[in-house]
């Protein structure tokens, strides 16, 4: 191979893995079942700030979802039972709104009674941090069970048909 072949060759490789460099800020890495679920900060719909790791201590439900989601909406009413029965054993249940406006998510929670706590992610950072959003496509409903010490337990991709199915998931995090 000339040294000419050999330099294009590497100006090419180089081209190609430089996007693998860059980073927006949103750290994109696999989210392990056993291991430390990913800190994060999203505002709720009250405009407070809320971090994952202030909740350690407390066995966490993360559910990511939308409205345009028709699986997302078919599983909401099992996630407001699962709030209203369970928060008072210590489970925090956290539904993460990917890439809408406050209104628009206040308005679907009023107009279907939903009381669980929602947080926004505009601009889809906590998403790109679980993994929910890979080649451009947002994998939705995604649900993370996190333990009292901040450790994923259970992660599943795809709606709930069920309230006694997610339940079967609350027993890895709760005892």
């Amino acid at each position: 191979m000339s040294k000419i072949s050999r330099i294009i060759l590497l100006a090419i490789l180089a081209l190609l893995l430089l996007p693998v460099g860059c980073s927006n800020g949103a750290e994109s890495s696999v989210v392990r079942v056993g291991e430390l679920a990913p800190d994060f900060q999203a505002q709720n719909l009250d405009g407070q700030t809320i971090s994952l790791s202030s909740l350690r201590g407390k066995p966490v439900l993360l559910n990511f979802w939308a409205t345009w989601c028709p699986p997302c909406r078919e599983e909401m009413p099992y996630l407001q039972q699962i709030y209203e029965e369970w928060s008072g054993k210590g489970l925090i249940v956290l539904a993460i709104n990917t890439d809408e406006s406050p209104s628009k998510v206040r308005g679907f929670l009023e107009s279907h009674g939903f009381s669980f706590p929602v947080l926004l992610d505009a601009d889809l950072l906590v998403a790109l941090r679980y993994n929910v959003v890979r080649y451009n496509k947002l994998y939705i409903p995604t649900t993370f069970f996190i333990d009292r010490d901040g450790i994923v337990r259970k992660k599943v991709i795809g709606a709930f048909r069920s309230k006694e199915q997610i339940e079967e998931y609350l027993t890895e995090i709760i005892p």
